[in-house]
């Protein structure tokens, strides 16, 4: 069942759309901030594997790529759980553009 739109909320068919406006925008109010000792980790894992993803459209290894944030040092628990949830994800994930350092 649908909201309707006269009681201030959107209809339940635009969540999928908003979900996928989240990934590849992120937070406005709180940008994604990238430590550079979890870039370095293990000779640059975290990006090897971030441009790995990126590359082959691999979003289903996001959760390994939170994993090793974790590892790496990272404790940023909406940067994790977004790596880990189930998306959806795309071209354009704010956190792996910013572990490549794209805009």
């Amino acid at each position: 069942m649908t909201k309707s739109a006269s009681d201030g909320r959107r209809p339940v068919r635009d969540r999928p759309l908003a979900d996928l406006l989240r990934d590849i925008a992120g937070n406005p109010f709180r940008p994604v901030r990238m430590n550079m000792s979890w870039l370095a980790w293990t000779t640059d894992t975290v990006v090897r594997m971030a441009r790995a993803i990126y590359e082959e459209r691999r979003w289903e290894d996001l959760p390994v790529l939170g994993d090793a944030l974790e590892e790496a040092g990272c404790n940023d628990a909406v940067l994790l759980t977004h790596c880990r949830g189930p998306g959806p994800h795309t071209r354009g994930c704010a956190v792996v553009d910013a572990l490549l350092g794209r805009p």
